[in-house]
């Protein structure tokens, strides 16, 4: 019997990786590949894989999120891809589930693929995996607002930008641009996503597609209509929508 496969990636260079790297495993078996996390739930429940390559950052749906709409009973067993190693120390070693970070290489991936034939073999016997149950019933809001830095990946090049040195961040397509000491920095994640696992203290979502840190906060001004226009300490003037306006007023009035 194959391991029936699936991988999951909103990076079409990454899906091809792990699919080059599984080709010279004659026990696998590439049953499909997904972009994002809605096509990826819909497709674990209608292919009913036994291994899935699991992105955790992807855009409007993430890794977590499409494991929240699985059954835990009737799971595949999921190694994460993720770029995010305070996820993995954290929320993935606290509860034995495998991980690969980017970018990762042939060793690495073997130790993971083993791993995932093990646990597949254990599976045979009890078709319940505790692991990733007690995954599951962990990832609520404060468990995953753990962000710390972000990993900033710029072809063969990886760096860090710690969050607390984010002045304000802009959603751009699939990526997000963060505005950080008078430097942009670009990253592949949705804005909702980032805007999950920052401290809701210090950041403020002003409009869909922007989120500040409010100690870079100088002035707001009134701009009608419920919208403010907020001045960072650089002189960067960003409006607000009305649909953020409860929590401007609240930060005016505290």
């Amino acid at each position: 019997m194959k391991v029936r496969t699936l991988i999951v990636d909103d990076e079409p260079l990454a899906r091809q990786r792990i699919r080059e790297l599984l080709a010279d495993e004659p026990d696998v078996a590439v049953v499909g590949e997904c972009g994002d996390g809605e096509e990826a739930a819909r497709e674990i429940q209608r292919l009913r894989p036994d291994l899935v390559f699991l992105d955790v950052q992807m855009p409007e749906m993430d890794g977590f999120e499409v494991l929240s709409t699985l059954d835990p009973a009737r799971a595949p067993v999921v190694v994460f891809v993720t770029a995010y190693d305070e996820f993995a120390l954290r929320a993935f070693e606290a509860h034995a589930i495998d991980y690969l970070l980017k970018p990762f290489y042939r060793p690495r991936f073997h130790v993971a693929l083993n791993r995932a034939r093990a646990q597949l073999a254990q599976r045979n016997a009890d078709p319940v995996d505790g692991r990733l149950q007690r995954l599951l019933e962990s990832l609520g809001p404060a468990a995953r607002r753990t962000m710390e830095r972000f990993v900033i990946r710029t072809g063969t090049r990886i760096y860090f930008v710690p969050v607390a040195e984010v002045d304000w961040i802009e959603a751009e397509g699939n990526y997000v641009r963060l505005h950080a000491g008078g430097k942009s920095h670009l990253l592949r994640a949705s804005i909702g996503g980032v805007a999950e696992r920052l401290d809701p203290a210090a950041f403020l979502r002003i409009h869909r597609s922007t989120i500040l840190n409010v100690a870079r906060l100088r002035e707001v001004h009134p701009f009608g209509k419920g919208t403010y226009v907020l001045v960072l300490h650089d002189g960067t003037r960003l409006t607000s929508s009305t649909s953020y306006r409860a929590g401007i007023e609240d930060l005016i009035a505290a």
